[in-house]
C-alpha cells in the first residue's frame, strides 16, 4: 500500500505519523512522502515537525511545504491555541537535520500520482488546500489517485470551531468543496467516528514508560495538549486524557474494517454562519429543487473501533523499543 500524507503536524498528527511510520518500518505500508498545510500551524514549521518525526524513526522521507493559506480569505491559525506555537506544545526540540524538498506539496502529489497511477492513498489530516491545488494543476487527479482518506467534517454533532463546523473543513471550505465534488474515491472520517478516541490517564502513563526516543518525544509534545483537554472534555470522558483524532483516520486508511460506514454525497457550505459546515441529506424523498448537488458519494465513517486503534497505536510505539 502506497501512501502520501498531507498534514498540519500538531500533536494528534504527530501520533498518527508515528503510528503510520512504525507500520511502514514493519512493511505494512510504504509512505512515499509527506506534504504540510496550514491548519494547526503554518506549513513551514509543520514540515520541520514532520522531518523531526521521520528522523526519530530513522527514516529519510521527502517532506514538501504546502499551502500557507486557504484558497479564499486569510490564514487562520486557531490550532495553535490547542497545539502550541510550534505545533508540539512548545517542546518541538532541535531543528531537524534534513530540509524540506524544493517542490510544493501539491507539485509533489501530482508528480507521485503520475509516477504511480492508481496506487496511492492520500491520507489527509488537515485542510484540503494542497489537494485542491493539485487538482487544479492535474484535472485527472481523481483517476490517478487510488483513494483519499480525509479526517474532516461533522454531521450529527455540535461543531468544534463553530455552530456545526469542524476545523479541517472550516479552515478552507472552498478547497474541501472542490475535492468533495471532484470524483475521488473518498473516505470521510468525521468527528462522529473519532470522538471516542480518548487516550486516558492509564494510556498516557503507559506511553511515558516506553524507553524509546519517540515515546519520550511524544510525552514531551503532548503536555499542552493534555492541559487543553483538562476541563469539560476530560470530565465528559471520566478523567484526564486527550483526544487523538488523526490516528483514527490513519488506522482506517490501513484497515477500513475498523470502521462502520454510510454512503453519502457530501457538500460543504460556503456562505454565512454555516460556512465550512459539511452537509449530507438523509431525507428519503427530497422535495424537487432542494436536493444537494449531485456528485460521487463518499464513504462516511459513522463509528470506529477506537479502543482497538488506541491499543494498537500504543503497541506500535512500544514495539519501537524492541
Amino acid at each position: 500500500m502506497l501512501i502520501v500524507v498531507d498534514t498540519d503536524p500538531g500533536v494528534d498528527d504527530a501520533f498518527a505519523l508515528v503510528g503510520l511510520l512504525a507500520r511502514a518500518r514493519r512493511g505494512d505500508c510504504r509512505v512515499l512522502a509527506i506534504g504540510t498545510v496550514h491548519g494547526n500551524l503554518p506549513p513551514a514549521p509543520g514540515a520541520d515537525n514532520a522531518l523531526r518525526i521521520a528522523e526519530l524513526l530513522g527514516l529519510d522521507l521527502p517532506v514538501a511545504v504546502g499551502a500557507a493559506k486557504p484558497l479564499v480569505g486569510p490564514e487562520m491559525q486557531s490550532g495553535q491555541i490547542v497545539h502550541g506555537e510550534d505545533g508540539l506544545g512548545g517542546n518541538a526540540g532541535p531543528a531537524p537535520r534534513s530540509r524540506p524538498t524544493a517542490e510544493s506539496a501539491a507539485e509533489q502529489l501530482v508528480r507521485l500520482t503520475r509516477t504511480h497511477p492508481g496506487e496511492i492513498t492520500v491520507l489527509a489530516l488537515g485542510p484540503l488546500t494542497n489537494l485542491a491545488l493539485a487538482l487544479a494543476a492535474e484535472p485527472e487527479l481523481p483517476t490517478l489517485v487510488k483513494d483519499v482518506v480525509w479526517m474532516g467534517g461533522v454531521f450529527d454533532r455540535p461543531g468544534t470551531v463553530g455552530i456545526c463546523q469542524e476545523p479541517n473543513a472550516w479552515h478552507d471550505p472552498e478547497a474541501a468543496e472542490r475535492v468533495l465534488a471532484a470524483g475521488f474515491a473518498l473516505t470521510v472520517v468525521p468527528i462522529e467516528a473519532v470522538e471516542h478516541a480518548w487516550a486516558d490517564e492509564a494510556w498516557v502513563a503507559d506511553l511515558a514508560r516506553v524507553d524509546h526516543p519517540v515515546a519520550r518525544a511524544l510525552t514531551a509534545w503532548h503536555k499542552q495538549y493534555l492541559d487543553f483537554y483538562s476541563g469539560t472534555v476530560a470530565f465528559e470522558h471520566g478523567g484526564p486524557g486527550m483526544l487523538l483524532y488523526d490516528p483514527v483516520a490513519a488506522a482506517l486508511a490501513l484497515n477500513p474494517g475498523l470502521g462502520r460506514y454510510e454512503s453519502h454525497q457530501v457538500v460543504v457550505e460556503l456562505q454565512g454562519y454555516l460556512r465550512g459546515a459539511t452537509l449530507v441529506d438523509r431525507r428519503p424523498a427530497p422535495l424537487p429543487g432542494t436536493e444537494l448537488p449531485a456528485r460521487r458519494p463518499a464513504r462516511v465513517a459513522v463509528a470506529a473501533d477506537t479502543a482497538r486503534i488506541l491499543a494498537e497505536l500504543l503497541a506500535d510505539i512500544a514495539g519501537l523499543a524492541g
